[in-house]
Parts: C-alpha cells; structure tokens; sequence
C-alpha cells in the first residue's frame, strides 16, 4: 500500500474532535494507504517531523494555513520532497478556501484523494518558503499578535477586532528602496503585501486571474497614513481591482529585492505566522518545484497548466 503522513495541529483555530482521526484512517485506506499520525506540540514542529520523515507517498497536513507553511518548508528542507496536501482546520484558512474546500472535513478528504498533482509556485523570502502570502506593515501584525484564545473563541472575528484596534494606531511610512525586473524604485510604504493567492485576509478575489503556475507572484506597495486615506481605500476596493486604486503600486514579478532604510517596528508576517528574520534587506523569488495534491474543484481557475 501507499504510505500517508497526517500531520495535525491540535491547537489550529477550529476545534475538532478527535473521533474525525479513525474516519480519516478509514477513508486513507479505502483509497490505498496505510497511515501514520502526528501530533504537533510546538511552533515549528511539524516542519521538523516532515524533514525527518521516511519516505511517504502523501503529506497530509491539518489545521490552519501555519501549519501548512511549516510543513511545506520541512518539505522544502528535504533532498527528496514528498506530495503535500492540505486540509483546513484553521481560522480564516485562506489557502483551503482559494483551493475549493468546504467546511465538512471528510468532504475535504475526499476531494483531495481524488484530486491531481500539480506543482504550484512557491515563493521564497530570503530562503523561507511562504505558501500563499507575505505582509509588512500597517494591520500585518494581525495574524501572529492575535491571542491564540481569542481565535479559538471568537474565530474570524478576532482579527476583525484586532484590526480595528490597528486601525486606530498612528501608521508609519517605512522608506524602502526596491528593485523589480531590473529597474530600482524608491518610496514610503505603510503596508505592502507579496502573494500567489486570491484569497487573502479572508477577502475573495483579493486579486482578477492568479494563477498558481505561472512563475510569476504579486506585489503590492501601498503609501496610506492618514485614517481617511485607509477608508478611502476600501471603498474603492468594492468598486475596482486593487491596482487600481488610487495610492497602490501593483506589479507581476517572478524576483523582487527590498532594502529598508530602518528596521520595522513588526516583523514580515508569513501565511498568519512571523518571520524570524531580522534583515534590513529581503530578497524573493519562485520556486516551481513543489508538488501538491489539490481538489479538481478550481483546477480551470487557479492553474495554466491543465
């Protein structure tokens, strides 16, 4: 039989039962696999199980989209990567949502097992692979300062309550130098987003077209600072596309290179979690050599490939 390693977070966003493990075993073996289950118990643990893991046919990841990261970059980490999967379990989970899961996890199951391989664009932040998103700047904290118990209890609407509270903090402008397909441009940025998804923030169509093969990510800059610039912003954002938007610097690169002139106050946050890097100076790129168990659901949609 083909071998599956679960790797679940039981501290990820939404609860779930421990009875939903014997129904996912029984599925994985209707479908020809023999299982193994592993429990995270820490921040970075299940990145550490998948780089040490003995060959396996399929790495099936449960819980939010940090626990999806982490087991991408111990996959990423391994001389030979395995095919990963995931299945959401998290609070907002960006990352299932944009790939066509539902709520029912057994659903979710089943959609993966009888999905297709593709390899999907990974990106990479001075090395670190990151899945879907990076954020810096004004309301990017958000994610990784949010009390665990908070999204436990209250789930997508902590955010929203973290988020208002941001909103009323002073905005700094951060003076960044940055290079895109050889031309160097130089600005004051209050947030900027570099992403392959279209689903960020629990927001849908965040971007028109993204396509998760095409070697190519999006960068967003933007230089609001004042509370009416930022309420400006999002009534555009229901009238147009988001590089449309009048103080929003938007571009398609497959390599970006930032400087920062000062060290930012809070650190990169990367698909919900923060980066554990204190450089002036973040340089990413693509990687295309990730291959991933995904849902027919949004083949047409998110890929060029067919």
């Amino acid at each position: 039989m083909k071998k599956c390693a679960i790797i679940y977070n039981p501290n990820s966003g939404r609860k779930v039962k421990f009875d939903v493990m014997p129904q996912f075993e029984k599925m994985l073996n209707k479908y020809g696999y023999d299982v193994d289950v592993y429990y995270t118990e820490y921040k970075g643990h299940a990145t550490e199980i998948v780089k040490n893991l003995e060959h396996v046919d399929l790495v099936l990841s449960m819980g939010g989209d940090g626990t999806f990261n982490e087991s991408v970059t111990g996959n990423y980490m391994r001389k030979d990567r395995l095919v990963c999967a995931h299945i959401p379990v998290g609070t907002t989970n960006d990352i299932g949502i944009m790939m066509g899961y539902g709520k029912n996890m057994l659903n979710n199951l089943k959609m993966t097992l009888e999905g297709v391989v593709k390899n999907v664009d990974i990106c990479l932040i001075n090395g670190k692979p990151f899945i879907y998103v990076a954020t810096i700047g004004k309301f990017a904290e958000i994610p990784y300062e949010t009390p665990r118990e908070l999204k436990k209890k209250f789930g997508y609407l902590a955010y929203i309550t973290e988020g208002v509270k941001s909103f009323f903090n002073k905005t700094k402008l951060h003076d960044v130098t940055y290079e895109i397909d050889g031309v160097e441009y130089r600005g004051l940025c209050s947030f900027i987003i570099v992403s392959s998804a279209n689903r960020i923030a629990g927001i849908n169509n965040f971007y028109k077209d993204v396509k998760l093969d095409d070697n190519r990510f999006e960068v967003l800059l933007c230089n609001f600072s004042k509370k009416k610039d930022i309420i400006r912003s999002l009534y555009f954002l229901t009238m147009y596309d988001i590089e449309k938007v009048p103080g929003i610097h938007f571009y398609k690169t497959d390599k970006i290179t930032m400087k920062f002139a000062d060290k930012p106050k809070k650190n990169w946050c990367i698909d919900g979690e923060m980066l554990d890097d204190d450089s002036l100076k973040f340089e990413i790129v693509i990687d295309p050599n990730m291959k991933m168990m995904i849902p027919k659901k949004n083949i047409d949609k998110l890929f060029v490939k067919k």
